[in-house]
């Protein structure tokens, strides 16, 4: 096996919280997604085995990625139109960095997103299954025919729900003191005690 080289003091600690995240069982999941999203006809072959090291292996030079998301649009409207494997690493740095591009422009948001290294170095393979999930669940829930697979494997994201008020409505609304907020009007100290009396004991 082949050793990077030992990780000493807090690096090796922050590496072994993140290799704690990734999950064996999402891995499944998302290669099972992939494959029947892409199709025979793109030429994505199926994941090489189990495990990180495969996983991102398949994964690292882009292609597959790049698949995938032009896979969510209709067929020739994809938004990466050269997919390309290429054994340069700029090439393929600069390949996942169009499928970033255009997952944020599908609507995963930036929170959710992984950095080019973090899948070309395998520095953060959790973050990349985070990525994916986004995806899955945002191409759920579009519902427009373009997902593939089984839609239990991805939540549905909740939907915005957006309320429109009249200009009367919301003045009405300002008019409105919540009880959180208390309100002081109509107060008096009629009938109350003064505070910080001494209490009167009586023999």
């Amino acid at each position: 096996m082949a050793n990077k080289g030992p990780s000493y003091g807090l690096s090796r600690e922050v590496q072994s919280k993140i290799d704690q995240k990734y999950d064996p069982e999402l891995e499944e999941r998302l290669v099972a997604w992939i494959a029947a999203q892409c199709g025979d006809s793109s030429g994505v072959g199926s994941c090489p085995g189990t495990g990180k090291a495969s996983f991102q292996l398949w994964l690292k030079d882009g292609t597959v990625l790049s698949h995938l998301i032009n896979s969510l649009y209709p067929a020739g409207s994809g938004p990466i139109k050269k997919v390309q494997p290429s054994t340069m690493a700029f090439k393929q740095m600069e390949q996942i960095s169009q499928f970033l591009k255009a997952a944020e422009a599908y609507g995963v948001s930036t929170t959710d997103m992984f950095q080019t290294v973090d899948l070309w170095e395998g520095k953060d393979l959790a973050s990349v299954q985070r990525t994916l999930m986004a995806l899955g669940s945002i191409a759920v829930t579009k519902g427009d025919g373009l997902y593939q697979g089984d839609p239990a494997w991805f939540h549905k994201k909740s939907q915005e729900n957006r309320r429109e008020f009249s200009e009367d409505q919301l003045k009405q609304g300002q008019n409105v003191i919540g009880l959180q907020y208390g309100t002081n009007k109509g107060a008096s100290q009629a009938g109350m005690t003064g505070y910080g009396r001494p209490r009167q004991i009586h023999n």
